[in-house]
């Protein structure tokens, strides 16, 4: 195929495979070969130029919440009735990074509606599950697709298939391949056995800073939002907004708010080995104090602080708004489980909570103080 051939069917997200399955339902099935109504599209390695395009935006922004490609069986290369059967989430990044690491082979991909998750995520909210599996696996007929009753699933995946299950209902053995797609050739070749090297997870410098813009861009898309009440709450006067109170009172906050930002989406996930402790919030409040403490230095944020009431407010505010963006970052890692998630999120919802309350009490006292009311 060349990069202009139709590759995939999707749900709304690039180019329908409408020449290849006309082709398929005029042509007879042939020996050993499924016939056209089980295989929901045949994909390549290479990803086009569109697809290239995509991905960017996957990573930067919100297009990935709609990112899919269709449930079903895939037919990648030329395989036949012993190809391996490799299963994969229908987000169509998870799919692609999936694809790309198969040149020069050939493999089925059965693709469960994980309902746009990747397969890590998908894994710890049941959508990549048993239930999910053992469906796509009758509704595609498989048995009749492959002779051999084996299925490659991603090592991510674990803790969301219940393998015994799966055979009991299906005949299917769920076996849990490398971590990384471009390893699962050698796998096979190996008689499925793994190397350690293929077993560990890693999530070094480069994996975590390709996903901070995942994190910077929800949070800097609501930051207008703080620098509007900022402005507002310095410009309030007695006699109205006054702009030039507005500005030179709320600019030193709208710079400790970015810088706030910054340490909690970016540097506490790029520097996440390295800061102390093991729950993100912990580390992203720790983040945050050093920040705080180094912008503290600037003359513009250090006149501005020099009333105690405001001082307080910023080291109430900004780490723990740090420590927040920080704890989002979960849901792109491998180093903490749900059940970590929900232990963290037990005890740091209410600390954010009382001290944004606690913030808001003290500029309100310090406009108060202002004005001459207290």
């Amino acid at each position: 195929m060349t990069e202009k051939d139709p590759k995939f069917v999707t749900a709304g997200n690039g180019p329908l495979l409408r020449d290849v399955m006309e082709m398929m339902s005029k042509a007879p099935a042939a020996a050993g070969r499924p016939g056209p109504s089980r295989i929901a599209g045949r994909v390549t390695a290479a990803a086009t130029r569109t697809e290239r395009w995509e991905h960017f935006r996957c990573r930067v922004g919100s297009f990935r919440d709609s990112y899919r490609v269709e449930p079903g069986l895939y037919a990648f290369g030329e395989p036949d009735e012993e190809a391996d059967v490799l299963v994969s989430a229908n987000y169509k990044l998870s799919f692609d990074t999936l694809r790309s690491g198969l040149g020069g082979h050939d493999f089925w991909i059965l693709v469960l509606d994980t309902r746009g998750i990747n397969v890590w995520c998908a894994a710890g909210k049941g959508t990549f599950g048993t239930r999910e599996l053992v469906r796509r696996i009758l509704e595609t007929q498989l048995a009749d697709v492959v002779k051999h009753r084996r299925l490659i699933l991603p090592q991510l995946g674990a803790p969301g298939v219940n393998a015994r299950e799966v055979r009991q209902r299906t005949g299917f053995k769920a076996r849990f391949g490398p971590v990384r797609a471009a390893d699962i050739p050698a796998y096979v070749k190996a008689g499925y056995r793994k190397t350690a090297a293929m077993s560990t997870v890693r999530f070094g410098i480069r994996d975590r800073l390709v996903l901070t813009p995942m994190e910077l861009n929800p949070a800097l898309k609501k930051y207008p939002w703080f620098a509007a009440a900022a402005l507002l709450l310095f410009g309030l006067g007695r006699p109205g907004i006054i702009f030039a109170d507005a500005w030179s009172g709320g600019f030193p906050f709208l710079l400790l708010g970015l810088v706030a930002v910054l340490a909690g989406a970016f540097l506490t996930p790029v520097l996440l080995p390295y800061i102390p402790g093991r729950s993100f919030a912990v580390k992203g409040w720790l983040a945050g104090l050093a920040s705080m403490l180094a912008a503290s230095f600037l003359p513009v944020v250090s006149v501005a602080l020099g009333d105690r009431l405001l001082l307080a407010a910023a080291w109430l505010l900004f780490p723990a708004l740090s420590s927040y963006l920080a704890l989002q970052f979960t849901g792109s890692t491998t180093f903490t489980g749900m059940s970590g998630v929900k232990k963290e999120l037990k005890f740091a919802v209410p600390l954010y909570i009382a001290a944004l309350a606690a913030s808001i009490l003290l500029l309100i006292a310090f406009k108060l103080t202002g004005w001459g009311i207290l």
